[in-house]
């Protein structure tokens, strides 16, 4: 159980830890993956926030630079101005 960094009342932790481990697997994944979407959702509107009239594809690129390094966003940029393959 976390400790001392938590700015959570510890009987409080103690409930959300215990109902957690009730949940089901399945349960706990669509939680996260929900959790998960909402955070990439956030995101996002950050960045057109930031950018206003940025395109679909430039804050994908702008999210993967953020999440993933400059590396891997440069090459994004350049796969997608390669022509399409035949």
């Amino acid at each position: 159980m976390q400790t001392g960094l938590s700015d959570t009342d510890p009987d409080v932790l103690r409930l959300q830890t215990e109902l957690l481990r009730q949940v089901t697997p399945g349960r706990r994944l669509e939680m996260a993956l929900s959790l998960s979407a909402t955070l990439i959702d956030i995101a996002y509107a950050g960045i057109r926030r930031r950018q206003a009239g940025i395109s679909d594809a430039d804050a994908g690129l702008q999210f993967v630079e953020i999440q993933y390094g400059r590396e891997l966003a440069q090459a994004l940029r350049a796969r997608m101005s390669e022509p399409p393959a035949a």
